[in-house]
């Protein structure tokens, strides 16, 4: 059997999540994050962050964000702070 010149690589992370993509749950830390998202037409909505996922070489950290009292499922995303406005967690 001949050598494959093609290298071998494994993504760490698509290049943008495809609907029900999920990173492998072993490098999932659970978080409670309130936060106000900037959705693509303009307006915000509160939602929160309910995990985050952090991959090795400084790669852009992920989480996974679900809009609350929309019905929509919860969705994993880039984090941008220009998309998602981290809120206070809680007390002073």
């Amino acid at each position: 059997m001949a050598d494959d010149p093609r290298p071998h690589t494994v993504a760490t992370r698509p290049a943008t999540a495809a609907a029900g993509w999920q990173p492998p749950e072993h490098e999932v830390e659970p978080a409670y994050q309130p936060v106000q998202i900037n959705r693509t037409d303009g307006s915000w909505s509160v939602g929160r962050i309910n995990a985050w996922w952090r991959p090795g070489g400084g790669a852009q950290a992920w989480c996974r964000v679900r809009a609350l009292g929309r019905g929509e499922a919860p969705a994993w995303m880039p984090f941008d702070p220009e998309h998602l406005l981290l809120l206070p967690a809680g007390g002073i």
